[in-house]
């Protein structure tokens, strides 16, 4: 709204209207060159500006075209760098990162996984609250069968020990504290990739831990995209782009792979089937038949 005062030499906003604003947002467009999503979020901050603030509603606003985000491919690792990349993250990181890639799992999905969610009979990780505010199951590979079988058993003797220093509670979902209050004390909620350190909870007062803070596995990761001499900026969600195009080069079709993401629309998962290099939509280059 500032910026929007500035550009008409501030004027009062009561007595302009839809002119001024389209010629605000040509400004942005043009002049400033911003993005898409900073041209919404400057119409939306002026239709509060009216609506809201002045109590002025505008007219001939109503058909005014949002901007449009441009099409982005998505940053896909190959196998080789995928290996690279986890084979230099140890402990607790290296498992989340490996769970990523192999089901699929976005940074936030992984790190607030519990101890429930992990079926070592099944194979499966139960996605619990993602995107969208759904639940989803995804695979667990069997090569991961084991080392999560071990680390739960050392979540499992660190919870013993923090029950020992009487903590041990962990902060639930929703109403669930109140419902179930013996329930921040269950092994089957402990996080499971639980923080090195505790911290005090100012609602109820408790002592407990909190899951890996998202900034300590982005931090590792680009450390470990760095040491494996990688040159392209990927961040930890490269790793789910990167499952949901292998599985389309290894044959598997759109709809299976929709399920194991959890997405809402197939259109969303089609855009993989542009960076995948085999498969379905695999053209081989006029230059290899040289």
């Amino acid at each position: 709204m500032h910026r929007y005062l500035a550009f008409h030499q501030d004027r009062d906003p009561g007595l302009m209207g839809a002119a001024e604003v389209r010629s605000f947002l040509t400004h942005l467009a043009v002049q400033g060159k911003v993005s898409a999503s900073t041209q919404n979020q400057a119409f939306s901050a002026l239709l509060f500006l009216y609506r809201t603030v002045l109590r002025q509603p505008i007219e001939g606003l109503e058909d005014t075209p949002r901007a449009k985000r441009p099409l982005r491919l998505p940053l896909v690792l190959s196998r080789g760098e995928v290996d690279a990349i986890l084979g230099r993250l140890e402990g607790s990181l290296g498992l989340a990162a490996s769970i990523m890639y192999g089901g699929g799992l976005r940074i936030t999905e992984a790190l607030e996984l519990r101890t429930k969610d992990i079926d070592l009979d099944r194979r499966a990780v139960v996605v619990r609250d993602g995107k969208g505010r759904k639940d989803r199951e995804t695979m667990l590979p069997v090569a991961l069968v084991e080392p999560v079988r071990s680390h739960l058993a050392r979540v499992a003797a660190l919870h013993c020990s923090d029950l020992a220093e009487g903590s041990g509670s962990v902060l639930l979902p929703d109403a669930l504290d109140s419902k179930y209050p013996r329930s921040a004390w269950a092994l089957a909620w402990q996080w499971l990739f639980p923080a090195a350190h505790h911290y005090v909870n100012r609602e109820n007062g408790r002592r407990q831990r909190y899951h890996i803070h998202e900034t300590v596995l982005q931090r590792a990761f680009h450390d470990a995209v760095r040491r494996a001499g990688i040159a392209r900026p990927a961040i930890p969600h490269a790793l789910r782009h990167s499952f949901a195009t292998h599985l389309l080069e290894d044959g598997y079709d759109i709809r299976t792979i929709q399920e194991l993401l959890g997405h809402r629309d197939v259109s969303t998962t089609m855009i993989y089937t542009h960076v995948a290099h085999l498969g379905p939509r695999g053209v081989r280059s006029p230059l290899d038949r040289r």
